[in-house]
């Protein structure tokens, strides 16, 4: 048997079983005032709340070669009441990319602020899709900047890379860090074409940066889940990371970006960073 065919039985099967978990009450319908000889929605009923006919949901269920497109999916998956998973589970079974994604409101970041500084002495950060900086560790602002000092509004990593002077000589590959930058931030651009916030943050990059119009309209798109980056520290000098960026799976909108030195002189010149830091912190506490 084919895998084709055991994802054609499988989809089938999934919409079986999402239908029959269903009940009228659940969904508000109106008694039909027929005895229902089999748990859940009947077929015409899903068929109605979707815009379909009786025979397609027919069909699906028998598992006879249909193609449903995005937008039947979509009315299905609204039908049955799936959820964020399961809806994703029916646009992979079928094949097909949702016209929309489902994106949860922006999250406490909490939780995973907590991760932010368990990490150290690994420079950390967590970044949304508008590469907002939400929260980072002692060690990531000695390396970087210090963000606490910062207005909310420049509390951005691409902001930073194009405006903030202490970023122009910070890193020594600066074309191809705002090259990268750019191309991440059109992926996430693309995906979240509705945030005002995001299309805020390009219209004051072209307004106010020439490098931004000349990257920006070249068009390049690429996701950038790792890479190094040559950096030249004012105080501890040259050195080069390795950087990693972890999604998770709770909200794949934000971005744990961890860095670690490439090599062995770039660990001493981080973990001299990290003894700053520490000294540094010391001295707050004891003010």
């Amino acid at each position: 048997m084919s895998s084709e065919v055991d994802v054609t039985h499988e989809l089938a099967a999934f919409l079986r079983t999402r239908r029959e978990r269903l009940t009228p009450d659940e969904l508000a319908l109106p008694a039909s005032g027929r005895t229902r000889r089999t748990p859940g929605l009947r077929r015409e009923e899903v068929a109605e709340l979707a815009g379909v006919s009786v025979d397609y949901v027919v069909r699906l269920e028998q598992g006879r070669g249909l193609h449903p497109s995005p937008e039947v999916l979509e009315a299905l998956a609204r039908a049955l009441r799936l959820t964020d998973d399961e809806r994703a589970y029916l646009f992979d079974l079928a094949q097909q990319r949702p016209v929309t994604r489902p994106r949860p409101a922006d999250q406490d970041p909490g939780l995973l602020a907590r991760l932010v500084h368990d990490l150290s002495p690994l420079p950390c950060m967590l970044l949304n899709h508008r590469f907002d900086i939400l929260a980072w560790n002692a060690e990531m602002a000695g390396l970087l900047l210090d963000f606490a000092a910062l207005p909310d509004e420049q509390r951005n990593s691409l902001w930073l890379c194009f405006l903030h002077p202490d970023f122009r000589d910070l890193f020594r590959d600066r074309e191809q860090v705002l090259r990268e930058g750019i191309a991440d931030l059109r992926a996430a651009w693309a995906a979240h074409s509705s945030d005002a916030a995001l299309d805020g943050l390009v219209t004051e990059l072209t307004a106010r940066s020439e490098d931004f119009v000349r990257l920006w309209g070249m068009r390049d798109v690429k996701v950038n889940g790792r890479g190094h980056k040559r950096l030249r520290h004012p105080r501890v000098g040259p050195l080069t990371i390795d950087f990693e960026v972890l999604n998770p799976l709770q909200d794949p909108d934000q971005r744990l970006v961890i860095y670690r030195a490439a090599d062995a002189a770039s660990q001493a010149a981080l973990d001299a960073i990290a003894r700053e830091s520490t000294n540094g912190l010391r001295t707050l506490r004891a003010l």
